[in-house]
C-alpha cells in the first residue's frame, strides 16, 4: 500500500490509489473565532450546520444543525432544481439564526461545503464533479464546478454567503479531529464504505506543480477503498461477491473491510455450508439465497452474543434466514464465521492505518534516539463505532504491527464528526478574512 501511495503521489496513471490533493494546507488550530456555516451533502439527506467559535479559550461556543431529506424526484432531476432546493433550505436555516450567533458588521457569512461524491478538486473552494453515485443521476452537473452551482443557487435565493472550502468528508473528519487534538495526523473512516486522509509533506508530492504552501504541508485524500493488490488474499467468496457487484474489479479493499459488505461475505459462507454440508438441514433456506439479506449490524449482534446457548444469535438466524430451530453447534459455527470475517477485515484495516503511519515516518522510534512524538489517528464511521469486536481487533493489530515501543506513542481515537463541524472549521481556517491561522 505504501508503494501504491507513492505512485499516486507521483501522478502515475496506473496507480491504484488516487491520492487526491485536497488543497487544505492549513488545518484548524483552535484560534478560529466567529460564525461559520457548513453544508454536508452525501446521500439522500443533507445537513446544514452553524457554529460560533470562540478561539482557544471558549472553543465551540454553540452549534445548531438541521437535517433535510432530498425528495426522490430531485435526485434524478436537473442540477438547478437540486441546488435551488438546497439553497432554499440553507436560506431558511440562516433565517433562524438568533442572537447567540454573532456575525461582525459588514462581513459575509462563510460556508464549508462537504460534498461526498467523486470530485476533481481544483482549489480549496472549487472542484468539478466526476460522476454521481449513491442513486443520484442528474444531467448537466458532471464536469461542472459544484461550488459555482451552489453559489448561483444561493444568489437566486437572495442569500449572501460565500463557500470558502469544498471538502471531502474524510478531510472534514481530519479537520474536526485536529481541532480537538493537535496531534492528529490522519483520519480514517470505517463505516458503510472506507477512506483515509492524512497530512503529507508538500515536498513529498511530486505531482504538485504549484507553489509550495507556506505551511509546507498538504492534506491528501487517499481514496484507499480502491486499493487492490495480488498481496490481498481474496477468497472464493470475495471473488464471487465482486463479480456480481455493481462495480466489478473496483473498490476491492473496501469490499473486504467495510460495513456494506461484511454481512454479505458471512451470508455467502453460510450459503455454501448450507449447500455442501447441510448446515441448516436438508433444505437450503430460500432467504439465505438473497444477496445482502444479512446486514453487518445483524452480523455484529450475532458475533457479540455471549450467552451460553447463543439465544440472540438463534433469534437472528430465525428472523433473517427463516430457520426456526438451529442446534447449538450450528449457532457456534455461525458465530465462528462472523468472528473470522470481522477479524480479517479489522486486521486488513489496521494494516492500512499502519501504511499511512509508515508513509509519514510515524511507525517507529526515531533512529537518532529520542521518543516518537505523540501520534493520533482519528477514526469515524458506524462500523468502527458500533462493532466493538471489530474496533478492538483493529487496535490490537495496530499495536502488534507497531511493536511495543512505537505503539505507546500512537493513539486511535474515535472522532465523531457526525455533525460535519470539520467543514465549518475549514471554512474558518480558509476564511477570506483570515484569522491568522498559522498551522
Amino acid at each position: 500500500m505504501v508503494a501504491e501511495m507513492e505512485r499516486g503521489l507521483r501522478g502515475d496513471i496506473h496507480a491504484q490509489l488516487k491520492m487526491l490533493i485536497s488543497y487544505v494546507d492549513s488545518l484548524p488550530t483552535g484560534d478560529e473565532h466567529g460564525l461559520f456555516y457548513a453544508l454536508d451533502l452525501g446521500g439522500t439527506n443533507f445537513r446544514v450546520l452553524r457554529v460560533q467559535l470562540g478561539g482557544k479559550e471558549k472553543r465551540v461556543v454553540k452549534q445548531q444543525y438541521e437535517e433535510v431529506s432530498i425528495p426522490p424526484h430531485l435526485m434524478v432531476g436537473t442540477s438547478m432544481e437540486l441546488f435551488d432546493f438546497i439553497a432554499a433550505a440553507l436560506a431558511k436555516f440562516v433565517g433562524t439564526e438568533g442572537e447567540d450567533f454573532q456575525l461582525p458588521e459588514g462581513r459575509q457569512r462563510e460556508l464549508g461545503f462537504t460534498f461526498s461524491f467523486p470530485v476533481n478538486q481544483t482549489s480549496i473552494s472549487s472542484g468539478t464533479l466526476i460522476k454521481w453515485t449513491k442513486g443520484f443521476s442528474i444531467n448537466g452537473t458532471v464536469g461542472e464546478d459544484v461550488v459555482s452551482e451552489l453559489s448561483r443557487a444561493m444568489e437566486r435565493q437572495g442569500l449572501d454567503m460565500k463557500a470558502t472550502a469544498l471538502v471531502n468528508d474524510t478531510v472534514g473528519t481530519l479537520a474536526g479531529g485536529r481541532y480537538m487534538d493537535t496531534d492528529v495526523v490522519a483520519a480514517v473512516i470505517l463505516g458503510t464504505g472506507t477512506n483515509a486522509a492524512y497530512v503529507e509533506h508538500a515536498n513529498a508530492i511530486p505531482k504538485w506543480t504549484g507553489l509550495l504552501p507556506k505551511s509546507g504541508k498538504m492534506v491528501i485524500n487517499t481514496e484507499w477503498g480502491s486499493f487492490k493488490s495480488n498481496k490481498l488474499p481474496l477468497s472464493e467468496y470475495d471473488k464471487a461477491m465482486d463479480f456480481e457487484s455493481l462495480n466489478p474489479g473496483e473498490q476491492i479493499y473496501e469490499k473486504m473491510i467495510s460495513g456494506m459488505y461484511l454481512g454479505e461475505i458471512v451470508r455467502r459462507i453460510l450459503l455454501k455450508l448450507a449447500h455442501e454440508a447441510s448446515l441448516f438441514g436438508d433444505v437450503v433456506p430460500p432467504k439465505l439465497e438473497l444477496p445482502f439479506i444479512l446486514r453487518t449490524p445483524d452480523m455484529s449482534a450475532m458475533h457479540h452474543d455471549s450467552s451460553h446457548d447463543l439465544k440472540t444469535l438463534g433469534a437472528k438466524l430465525k428472523d433473517i434466514v427463516g430457520v426456526a430451530d438451529t442446534s447449538l453447534e450450528v449457532r457456534y459455527i455461525t458465530r465462528h464465521i462472523c468472528d473470522l470475517v470481522a477479524e480479517r477485515a479489522a486486521r486488513l484495516a489496521a494494516a492500512g492505518v499502519y501504511s499511512i503511519l509508515k508513509k509519514i515516518g510515524r511507525d517507529k522510534v526515531p533512529s537518532g534516539g529520542g521518543k516518537m512524538p505523540r501520534t493520533v489517528v482519528a477514526l469515524d464511521g458506524g462500523l468502527y463505532e458500533h462493532y466493538k469486536k471489530f474496533s478492538s481487533c483493529v487496535e490490537a493489530t495496530l499495536t502488534d504491527l507497531l511493536g511495543e515501543e512505537a505503539s505507546s506513542s500512537v493513539v486511535a481515537k474515535l472522532a465523531n464528526d457526525g455533525s460535519g463541524i470539520g467543514a465549518a472549521l475549514l471554512a474558518a481556517s480558509h476564511s477570506q478574512y483570515q484569522y491568522g491561522a498559522s498551522d
